[in-house]
């Protein structure tokens, strides 16, 4: 097994971190959604479970510059699971800016918009693991409690191909979050 990064583990005891990491390397198609509901634990438990090379945390004072970041990335699916439901939003990430305690989500036109309480994000999330046999990076905001609040994962081409420039972005963001966890 891959070496895990130094990552907060105190919700979760040993034993169930074992479980986590024997269902993530013998399950490789669950996603961590599946993996949380098996075993009674959240989402985040299981991510902070992955190995390095599938999981780091982007420092939160990196958030606005993230999300001022992402419109210019092109296409991308953002994901929002609410009570076992999911919902899907295919296209740029929205503009925004902060007002009313608020980060706006602005589209001209058609499009996702909202209001996201970013105060309330607790971790950021930069994870690549297979999905469906296939290459696959999400970015992960989780609540203050260790709740999904959304996903954004990268885009694909018509034929189904990650869309370079921003598996490239993608990974200088892994660079930049192990960077400053390791205070270079």
């Amino acid at each position: 097994m891959s070496e895990l990064m130094a990552k907060d583990l105190d919700s979760i005891d040993a034993l169930t971190l074992t479980q986590l990491q024997h269902t993530l390397i013998n399950s490789p198609q669950m996603m961590p959604a599946q993996v949380a509901k098996e075993h009674g634990v959240s989402e985040l438990d299981v991510v902070k479970a992955m190995s390095s090379e599938e999981a780091c945390f982007l420092a939160l004072t990196d958030k606005d510059e993230l999300l001022a970041s992402l419109p210019s990335w092109g296409n991308m699916t953002t994901i929002i699971a609410v009570s076992g439901s999911i919902f899907e939003f295919k296209g740029s990430f929205p503009e925004g800016k902060y007002a009313h305690g608020y980060y706006n989500l602005y589209t001209k036109g058609e499009g996702l918009h909202g209001h996201l309480l970013m105060d309330n994000i607790g971790h950021i999330a930069l994870i690549s693991r297979p999905f469906r046999g296939q290459e696959s990076y999400s970015i992960n905001f989780f609540g203050a409690q260790g709740e999904m609040v959304f996903k954004v994962y990268l885009g694909r081409d018509k034929q189904r191909v990650l869309i370079a420039s921003q598996v490239e972005q993608f990974k200088a963001l892994v660079l930049k979050a192990l960077a400053s966890k390791s205070g270079i």
